[in-house]
């Protein structure tokens, strides 16, 4: 089966966060996991703010980056799914940097796994994916 994961599920991947062992059993799962190519910027600037806050040297922040990245089977480009994120985001009144991702598991009719409430919240509109919360 394939799932869209969003960034706030694979930062948990590798960084210590409530839920971490939930996310990590995400991974473990035999499913084709799939994210937008925003993924790397928002797991980039999670892992960025921890490294400020905790001191973690950057060789270390970089491979969190190329090991949560690995964990991904396809990532999609944004520019194939900025149509549909905007009308979305303006349909939802939600940022489009998320709805990049409900617009992924629009297109490919699969589930988006999440740790965003507010996301949630907003994409139960969409009654053409479902909704998992992490």
């Amino acid at each position: 089966m394939t799932l869209v994961v969003d960034a706030n599920v694979a930062v948990k991947w590798v960084l210590p966060e409530a839920d971490s062992e939930r996310a990590i059993a995400i991974r473990a799962m035999d499913d084709d996991l799939i994210a937008p190519s925003l993924v790397y910027a928002e797991i980039g600037s999670a892992i960025w703010r921890a490294a400020l806050r905790f001191g973690v040297p950057a060789g270390e922040a970089r491979e969190n980056l190329r090991i949560a990245g690995g964990h991904y089977r396809r990532i999609v480009s944004l520019e194939e799914l900025a149509d549909s994120a905007i009308a979305l985001a303006i349909r939802l009144r939600h940022p489009i940097y998320d709805c990049f991702y409900v617009a992924l598991a629009e297109r490919e009719r699969c589930a988006l796994i999440t740790a965003d409430a507010r996301l949630i919240a907003a994409a139960k509109a969409i009654k053409s994916i479902e909704l998992r919360a992490l």
